[in-house]
Parts: structure tokens; sequence; C-alpha cells
């Protein structure tokens, strides 16, 4: 972080201090110290004010942000326990630090106001841009830190109002199609254990869910969806109830692996086998996913190269703030295995790739 030394054995001045002496938030002095005109005259005047005063050398960030030297890229997730993020980490860290760029990790764990903390701490420390699964909860956040006229791109998840890069899957072409394979095999209640209401993903495969039930003439009941947050706990909670319907599901599909480790919880304490009771299917394709017994029916996406798109077109906008904004969409794929309960009731016998919809 920017800091300028005050006599003594007092600690550094920081971004906060000055913002607080000026009764500002720390994104205006932010602005301000890079020399921005999107802050009124009087404002501007305020903050130059309380750095004087608190003797505050606004050297790294104002120097990067005009210069656009700085070799740093700020990387923000919601959950780093979640087994879908290391190969997306891995994806970016790749293409920056080929790049020559280090990568400041920041875990928000679904909080946005822990998300904030970390968007004005990168912002502090001059970073050259950032690669951000966001949240829906956050979009002043967002607008904020891109005021400053620094770099977003965002991965996985997606904020359709706002003007950034980003980089997702087909997932509601994915679920339709892991549906309508549970549909072709001879499932009729098929519950589906997805995200919160207003997460991009949960939503987009949702969609793709109720499509596939339309498509084939069957009922939507509302009792066989769950919304849940992303983490095996909600996966584990969601199944119980499901299970404990009086007309339970034949088959549950989790929206993410994580879900769905809930999800098999569930059904093995209840001493129910799979798929001869009940059928799991998933979406993300982890590398244990094909290691289960019985192995797990999913819809693979391409998290390596999720990472590595996004890194790729963050670059890309460094090098060049004016181009176009691109929404990348990778392909999905169905992936069937036998906890589909697939074996002797038709299976398919080939993979179906999700179409691409850039």
């Amino acid at each position: 972080m920017s800091r300028a030394h005050r006599t003594g054995n007092s600690p550094p001045t920081t971004i906060r201090d000055v913002a607080r002496s000026a009764r500002v938030s720390t994104a205006t002095v932010s602005r301000v110290l890079a020399g921005l005109s999107v802050v009124s005259k009087p404002l501007s005047k305020r903050v130059h004010a309380a750095a004087r005063t608190l003797n505050y050398q606004p050297n790294r960030i104002a120097r990067s942000l005009r210069a656009r030297t700085t070799r740093i890229a700020g990387v923000l997730i919601p959950n780093i326990q979640n087994p879908f993020f290391p190969g997306v980490i891995r994806g970016i860290q790749d293409v920056l630090q080929a790049a020559d760029y280090t990568v400041l990790l920041g875990n928000s764990d679904y909080d946005p106001a822990r998300e904030r903390k970390y968007l004005d701490l990168l912002r502090a420390e001059g970073v050259g841009g950032l690669v951000l699964v966001p949240d829906a909860a956050s979009k002043k956040a967002y607008r904020e830190f891109l005021a400053l006229g620094l770099p977003m791109v965002t991965v996985d998840q997606c904020v359709p109002d706002l003007a950034v890069d980003s980089v997702t899957v087909t997932n509601a072409e994915g679920a339709a199609l892991v549906v309508r394979h549970l549909l072709a095999v001879g499932h009729r209640r098929i519950a589906i254990v997805t995200g919160p209401k207003d997460a991009f993903t949960a939503t987009e495969r949702l969609a793709g869910y109720r499509a596939a039930l339309t498509e084939a003439r069957q009922p939507r009941d509302p009792s066989l969806i769950a919304h849940v947050p992303f983490r095996p706990e909600g996966g584990y909670e969601a199944a119980g109830r499901l299970l404990s319907l009086p007309a339970p599901p034949s088959a549950i599909f989790a929206t993410g692996d994580g879900l769905a480790l809930g999800v098999l919880r569930a059904v093995h304490e209840r001493g129910l086998h799979i798929p001869r009771d009940v059928a799991v299917v998933s979406f993300d394709d982890l590398p244990w996913a094909a290691a289960l017994q019985p192995p797990l029916t999913t819809i693979s996406q391409p998290t390596y190269e999720l990472g590595a798109t996004a890194a790729r077109l963050l670059l890309e906008r460094i090098r060049d703030p004016a181009r176009p904004v691109q929404r990348v969409r990778l392909q999905t794929r169905l992936e069937v295995r036998l906890s589909c309960g697939a074996q002797g009731r038709g299976a398919m016998k080939t993979n179906t790739a999700a179409r691409v919809d850039d």
C-alpha cells in the first residue's frame, strides 16, 4: 500500500487516513490522487489538503494509474475452498506470470463487505487490472473501481449490465444437455439443486433445466427446485429435503460439484443406492468425479481455460483500453457415467458438446 513516513515511531499514513481526514471515501481519494476529472474541485481540494497535512505521498497508485507501468494484477474469488477455483486460478496465474505480472489473490467468502475491502486494498496497491468472480451485491463497488480507469475482467459469473470483458461457459445449454439425458434414460421426477437466485450461473443453469423439461412436455414441479449457497452444506441440506418429499425425485441434478458432494453425503447417509434408488448428476467435472463409485455423470467445463482466457482478455484490455467489450463463452460437454442410471436404459453412446454463443 502507498505510504508516507510520519515522524517518530508513528505508523505510516494510508489512503484510509486521508479519506477519514477529508471525510470522503477511499475511492474518492484514489481518484483525486490519480488525477481523474470525475471528482469535483471542492472535493479534490479537501483531499489534497488532507494529504498535505498528513504528509501523505501518493507514489505507487498515482504513478501506476497514470503511466500504466505496474506489473501487478489482482484476482478476487468468492470461496478459495471451492474445488472449482484452483483450476481457474492456475490458468490466470500461468498467463499473467508469463507476461511478467505478479498476482495478488483475495478471497471474499461471498461477503460483499469483505469484497469491498479487497477492492480498496487492490486500488491502494496500484494494480494494473483485476480478474474477478463477481458478487451481484457489489455492483456499486465495481463501478467505483472502473471509474478509476482500471481494467476489469469477470470470470465464471457475469454482471450483465456491467460493461466489462467476461468469460463464462454455456451454462444453460450444458444444463439442458444433462436433463435431456436423464429424460432419455427414463427419469421423470428430476430435481435441481442450484445456487442463490441472484447468482448468474445458478440462473442460467436453472433456465437450461426448465427449457429441457418444457421441450419434453414434462411438468415443472416447484418443490423439486432448491436454491442454496454454492457449498457442500447447501447440497446436503437440499438433498435431505428433496429425499423426504412424499414423492421424492428419481434423479438429482446438482449444478456444481461442490453441491454434488453434499448431495452424495445425504444420499449415502440414508442408505440409498446410486443410481438404483436415486440418480445423481452434476456440473463441473472436477478430477475426482470420475473416481467416485459409481462415477459421476456431469457437465464438464474447462476450468483452466476459463482462467487463462480471462487473463488474456485482461492483458489485451491493459494494452488497448478503448477496444470493444468482449463476452466469451466456452464450450461445455456431457460426460455420461454410471451415476445417472444410464446403463441398460438407453444410454447415450457419445458425448454431446454444447454450442458456443459468443
